[in-house]
């Protein structure tokens, strides 16, 4: 079963996390949104800024620090993924507690080994 995967923190950078996981994600048959600040693409899809939510987006997984994320709360809960995974570095308990009271499961874990032991 594909899950459409919006890919907050994208980067076209190859040594990025979020960049390995977007082509991951492909390779395993995901279709991807890229979102970033600095334009470009990643694994074959362009990133693109945050303008209006998407629908059908199943998860939501962060590359974007604590500190950079209040900026996307809005946008994220309009959203409405199933969950927000919550890769090391960008946990945050404010945004959890958010999502968990808009019916949206709180994932704290990796992206990149969800995937490679087949639990995306």
């Amino acid at each position: 079963m594909t899950k459409k995967t919006l890919i907050l923190g994208a980067s076209d950078n190859p040594a990025r996390y979020a960049n390995l996981a977007a082509n991951r994600l492909k390779a395993a048959g995901h279709d991807i949104v890229n979102i970033g600040i600095k334009k470009g693409e990643s694994a074959g899809v362009p990133i693109v800024s945050a303008g209006e939510p998407l629908p059908d987006i199943d998860t939501v997984t962060l590359y974007v620090g604590p500190q950079k994320q209040p900026q996307y709360y809005d946008y994220l809960l309009k959203t409405k993924p199933k969950r927000i995974i919550f890769n090391p570095g960008t946990e945050n308990a404010e945004l959890a507690e958010l999502a968990r009271e808009n019916g949206i499961e709180p994932v704290e874990a990796c992206t990149l080994v969800l995937l490679s032991t087949g639990q995306y």
